[in-house]
C-alpha cells in the first residue's frame, strides 16, 4: 500500500514539476508527505493549515492536472494537517478538499481598493502602484562611508546591485542608536527600486509588521497578510529586536522568511545588536539570521564626522570655516543623528539671528543643546570651571606657555575632560591648543599619581567634581 501511494505521488510530482517554477516546487511540494491512497482519494500530510490553504489558492490547477494524470478524473485530494498543540502531542487535523476549483482569470474593471485586504490583488493593474514606504532622501550618494561603516556599506551596495543573488542573504545591519542603519537599508531599497522596475521593494518596521499581523488575526485576514508578504521581492524590516517574546509574530515571520529566502528573494534587516545577542527570539529564527552576512556600524571616527558635516552643509548650500567644522566634529562624537541635529540647530540659529556661522555661535549652540537635553558636561564647561577655580583664563589653558601656574591647571582640566566627557584623547588635545594625544596621556597620568599621593591635589579634584553637579 505504501509503495502504491508513493508511486502515485511521484507521478503527481512529475506533472507538477513541469508546471510549477523550481523555487515554488521546492518550497511547497518537497515538504509534502504522501500518507495513503484509499480508492481514488489521495491523502497527503502538510505542516500547517496555512500551507494547505496556500496550495489550494495558488496551485489548484497543477494539483488537478496531477490527479487527473496519476489517478483519473475521479481523483480527489485529502490533506492531513499537523497542528502544533504546544506541549501536547501533535495531532493530525484532516481536511477533505476535492480540489475542483475553477480558475478566475478575469481582471476587475472597477475595483475599490478599500475593500481589498491585500494590495497585491491589484499588483498587475496599471492603475495602481504599491507604496514601498521608502524615504527617497536616503541614498548611497548622501551616505558617508568611513572605517566605522565600510563593510556594511559595501555589502549593502553589492546587495543593491544583485538582490537575492549574492551570499549576503539575509543582510543584517546592526549597531547602536543614530548610527545610520535605517539610512543604509533604505538606500539599498531605493537603489533596487530605481534600477529594477520589475521588483517590488517593501520597507517596514518590526512594530508595524506586528501590528499588521495582529490586525489580520482580528479581521480573519491571515491568508491575505501572508500572501502579501510572500510576494515581496525585497523585504526590508527595521529593528527586528522588537520581535522578541512575540511568539506568534515570530512564527509567521519564520514562514515568510523561509518562503522568501527559498524563492531567491532578498531579505534585509536591522537590529540594535548582533544576532547572537538577541535574546527572546526563537533559535530557528536566529539561526536563519546568521545564514547571510551580519555587518555592524560603529560610532563614527573624527574623519568620518568631519565628512558628514561637510556633506550636510554641501547639501544645504552653506559654507562655514574649517575651524568650526573641526570644533563640531571634536565636540559631538556620540552618533550621526545627534551630529546632524547640531548642524540643523546651528543653521537655524544663524538664520534667526542673521549672522555668520562662526566658532562663537557654534559654542553657544552646542551649549544650549547640551543644557536642553541632559545637562551633560562638555569640554567647554570643564575648561571654564577649571579656569575659574585656579583664577586663570580659558585662553591660558589653551596657550603654549610652560609656566607651572598654567601647566598644573591645564593638566587638571585634561584629567577632568577625560573623566567627565566621552571625547577621545585626540579630541581633548585639540581643545587644548591642538596638543598631541601623548601630552594628554602625560597630563592624565600626572594628575592620577598626584591624586593618589597628594592630599591637596585630591581635595582640589573633589571640589572641582562637586562643581559639575
Amino acid at each position: 500500500m505504501q509503495r502504491e501511494v508513493m508511486t502515485v505521488w511521484n507521478r503527481c510530482l512529475s506533472v507538477i514539476r513541469e508546471i510549477v517554477p523550481e523555487q515554488s516546487f521546492n518550497t511547497w511540494f518537497e515538504p509534502i508527505v504522501p500518507l495513503r491512497l484509499n480508492g481514488s482519494v489521495l491523502t497527503i500530510q502538510v505542516p500547517s493549515e496555512f500551507f494547505y490553504e496556500w496550495l489550494e489558492e495558488n496551485f489548484v490547477h497543477a494539483l488537478r492536472k496531477a490527479l487527473d494524470t496519476a489517478i483519473g478524473r475521479d481523483g480527489q485530494l485529502e490533506y492531513s494537517i499537523i497542528v502544533d498543540k504546544g506541549n501536547e502531542q501533535n495531532r493530525p487535523l484532516t481536511v477533505n478538499v476535492p480540489t475542483t476549483k475553477t480558475p478566475q482569470t478575469a481582471k476587475p474593471d472597477n475595483v475599490n481598493p478599500d475593500i481589498l485586504k491585500s494590495p497585491f490583488v491589484l499588483k498587475d493593474l496599471d492603475s495602481l502602484t504599491l507604496d514601498s514606504y521608502l524615504n527617497p532622501t536616503y541614498t548611497f550618494d548622501n551616505y558617508v562611508e568611513g572605517d566605522c561603516n565600510r563593510l556594511a556599506r559595501q555589502a549593502g551596495y553589492a546587495v543593491a546591485e544583485r538582490p537575492g543573488v549574492t551570499s549576503f542573504n539575509p543582510l543584517m545591519i546592526h549597531g547602536g542608536v543614530g548610527l545610520g542603519k535605517t539610512h543604509l537599508v533604505q538606500a539599498i531599497g531605493n537603489y533596487i527600486k530605481n534600477n529594477n522596475q520589475n521588483k517590488f521593494v517593501l520597507y517596514v518596521t518590526s512594530e508595524k509588521f506586528t501590528n499588521q499581523f495582529l490586525n489580520a488575526i482580528r479581521t480573519d485576514g491571515i491568508r491575505d497578510f501572508t500572501a502579501f508578504y510572500m510576494q515581496v521581492d525585497v523585504l526590508v524590516i527595521d529593528d527586528v529586536q522588537f520581535l522578541q517574546k512575540k511568539e506568534k509574530t515570530q512564527e509567521i515571520f519564520f514562514h515568510i522568511f523561509n518562503h522568501l529566502h527559498q524563492s531567491g528573494k532578498q531579505i534585509i534587516m536591522t537590529s540594535d545588536r548582533a544576532p547572537r545577542a538577541l535574546d527572546g527570539l526563537e533559535d530557528r529564527l536566529l539561526s536563519r539570521f546568521k545564514w547571510g552576512l551580519s555587518a555592524d556600524l560603529q560610532t563614527p571616527d573624527l574623519e568620518t564626522r568631519i565628512a558628514i558635516i561637510q556633506k550636510k552643509l554641501q547639501a544645504e548650500g552653506i559654507y562655514i570655516d574649517d575651524t568650526v567644522i573641526e570644533y563640531l566634529a571634536h565636540s559631538v562624537n556620540t552618533n550621526v543623528r545627534e551630529l546632524e541635529g547640531v548642524i540643523v540647530s546651528l543653521m537655524a540659529q544663524a538664520s534667526l539671528n542673521r549672522r555668520e556661522i562662526d566658532l562663537e555661535l557654534a559654542k553657544h549652540t552646542l551649549r544650549n543643546i547640551v543644557v536642553d537635553s541632559e545637562r551633560e558636561i562638555t569640554i567647554d564647561s570643564v575648561q571654564e570651571i577649571v579656569a575659574d577655580f585656579f583664577t586663570v583664563t580659558v585662553a591660558d589653558l589653551k596657550a603654549k606657555s610652560r609656566k607651572r601656574e598654567l601647566v598644573y591647571p591645564r593638566q587638571v582640566a585634561m584629567y577632568l575632560a577625560k573623566e567627565k566627557t566621552d571625547l577621545s584623547l585626540k579630541s581633548i588635545g585639540y581643545h587644548f591648543g591642538g596638543r598631541d594625544h601623548s601630552t594628554v596621556i602625560h597630563a592624565i597620568q600626572t594628575i592620577s599619581d598626584l591624586v593618589t599621593k597628594n592630599t591637596e591635589t585630591r581635595a582640589s579634584i573633589e571640589k572641582l567634581k562637586a562643581l559639575f553637579k
